[in-house]
């Protein structure tokens, strides 16, 4: 007895074993932009301010350069520790000069 097995002989792949051919058709190319976006491609809601942390602390004051370079003298009283060099992003609001947080904007983080 022996146990010589074969596998059994198989013949020409079946079309279905096949991958599938690529299109000859060409692909689709695209066209140069003729300038820069008209509207932001990355609009955030009024008042959302995305930036580093320039002065931080405990607070309530901080300062906060966004992502243009702007200059922003936030108040927040209830924000907690923001350490300097933190990226954050905030909800900002105008607010008077009665409270001095510093060089720049002077604006006040919303609460949500």
């Amino acid at each position: 007895m022996s146990d010589d097995h074969q596998p059994a002989a198989s013949g020409p792949a079946s079309p279905a074993d096949r991958p599938t051919p690529s299109s000859a058709t060409d692909l689709p190319t695209l066209r140069r932009p003729t300038g820069p976006p008209k509207t932001p491609t990355d609009n955030r809601p009024t008042g959302v301010v995305a930036g580093w942390i320039s002065r931080g602390g405990s607070g309530p004051c901080y300062g906060l350069i966004d992502e243009n370079g702007t200059e922003y003298a936030v108040y927040g009283p209830n924000a907690g520790e923001l350490r300097k060099g933190d990226l954050v992003t905030l909800r900002l609001t105008a607010r008077d000069r009665s409270v001095d947080c510093g060089p720049g904007i002077p604006m006040r983080i919303i609460e949500e």
